[in-house]
Formats: structure tokens, C-alpha cells, sequence
């Protein structure tokens, strides 16, 4: 899931079941309205298949095996790049750096909800709220330890991470052999991003959207189709899911 070497994480959690059900749990739990829900998305090309998703999607996870040819894609990337350092009302997105072990799906979660138009949505004086007001100020490094030390963050994790239908790992230690990340639409450039806490920072695709671009809108889902074939796109444990408007409220 990570090629951050074990020395370097302080924390280690169960991981997240790849499941909408449980992430839209977490995110009510966290502070996200009902009116918001993620759903899986069988298919980038069936338009019937894509039409039963409710619109607008706000954000992408994408759940992968990790591979050899994965971590030599990433750290190829990350060669070109610098360690981000972005903090502040400033930056166009919120971007968190992975040092829990084997919690991917949190920070895949945390980025959808911290970002685009989610953001605005968030129910004031909820954990998610609060641990914004904490770390938007504050540098990578900081706002790691904020993660770390955030009890009501871990207690709404641990229960989510309990709920799933696959069977909880022993030793939350252990390394799991798939990774969460996530896509999202910046309000403030409209630039499509990969959000992935195991890089240096948020990743600009470059690619800018219209206002009426959401993140299935069909350049969207185009960055998608190659991510995955560039990953290995004939394995099928590629799964995606979406946030967006609920189409059922009584999710908790």
C-alpha cells in the first residue's frame, strides 16, 4: 500500500474497506450532510452504467492492487518534483501527507471532503470542521501530526473500519497490497488533481474543467482510463467510487 519505510509512521490503523456503504458512513460521522454519498462506479465507458450515478460528483476514489510497476511509475514521477509546502486560504487544494500506516482510505477520504464543493458543506463545529480550522493553517509536516493526534478522527476511523464484510487484520501493522486515491476539482483553479498522500504533494493534472465539468465528466474519466492502464488495467480489482448527491439519506 505505501513504500514509506515502517520507521517512518508513528500510528497504524486497520485499513478501510473499499465499500461506499462504510465511506459514507465515515463521512456523515465526520461532518459530511446526509444529502452527500459515495456510490460505486461499475463502469467508465457503459453510458447506462454511468447514468444511474446521481450528478454532480464532487470527487473520485480509485482502489488498486499495488505492484512493482506501480512503484516504479510513482517514484519516476515524484523525481520531477518538489516536497509541497502549500498552507493557508491560499493553497488551491488541501493536500495531507500519509503517516498513519495503512490508512489510505482515510486520507483518500479526506481529500475528497476537503476540497472542491464538498468543502462548503461541511456542518459547522464537527470533527471534520474542526480539524480544518487546525490544519488549513498549518505546513504539511504540521498538519500531519494534527491527523495523528485527533482522537475523535481515529474514533470515527476505527468504527468505520470495523463495518465492512471483509475480515478485520489481527495487527493493523500488517501491509496490505492495494492503495486509495483520490481525483479532485479545485475551486480555486478548476484544475483536476490526484490526490495521493503518499507523494510529495497534490498532483495538478493540468487539466482544467469548465464549471459544468464534474469529476464523470468524460475528460475526467479519460485521466482515469489511463491511470488504470498504466497500473495494469486488465487486473480487475480496479474499483471506483463517487461522491455525490445521496440517493438514499438514511445511509447511518
Amino acid at each position: 500500500m505505501t513504500d514509506l519505510k515502517p520507521s517512518v509512521y508513528r500510528k497504524h490503523f486497520i485499513p478501510l474497506e473499499s465499500n461506499p456503504v462504510v465511506f459514507t458512513k465515515l463521512i456523515h460521522r465526520l461532518g459530511v450532510p446526509p444529502s452527500l454519498a459515495f456510490t460505486d462506479v461499475y463502469s467508465l465507458d457503459d453510458p447506462d452504467l454511468l447514468a444511474m450515478i446521481s450528478r454532480p460528483t464532487s470527487a473520485l476514489i480509485l482502489v488498486f492492487p499495488t505492484s512493482l510497476q506501480y512503484e516504479q511509475n510513482k517514484a519516476a514521477d515524484e523525481m520531477k518534483r518538489d516536497n509541497y509546502a502549500g498552507q493557508g486560504a491560499e493553497e488551491d487544494v488541501i493536500w495531507f501527507k500519509q503517516t498513519i500506516n495503512n490508512a489510505c482510505g482515510l486520507y483518500g477520504v479526506l481529500h475528497c471532503v476537503s476540497n472542491g464543493k464538498t468543502a462548503s458543506s461541511i456542518t459547522p463545529s464537527s470533527t471534520l470542521s474542526n480539524l480544518l480550522a487546525k490544519c488549513i493553517p498549518v505546513s504539511p509536516q504540521a498538519r500531519a501530526l494534527v491527523l495523528e493526534e485527533d482522537e475523535e478522527l481515529e474514533k470515527a476511523y476505527t468504527t468505520a473500519a470495523t463495518e465492512g464484510d471483509s475480515a478485520v487484520p489481527e495487527n493493523p501493522e500488517d501491509e496490505v497490497d492495494f492503495h486509495y486515491v483520490a481525483f479532485i476539482k479545485s475551486t480555486k483553479n478548476g484544475h483536476l488533481y490526484l490526490m495521493d498522500g503518499d507523494r510529495k504533494g497534490p498532483v495538478d493534472l493540468e487539466l482544467p474543467l469548465t464549471e459544468s465539468d464534474d469529476l464523470l465528466s468524460e475528460p475526467v474519466l479519460e485521466v482515469v482510463r489511463k491511470f488504470i492502464q498504466m497500473e495494469g488495467g486488465e487486473n480487475l480489482n480496479f474499483s471506483l467510487m463517487a461522491l455525490g448527491p445521496s440517493q438514499n439519506d438514511d445511509d447511518d
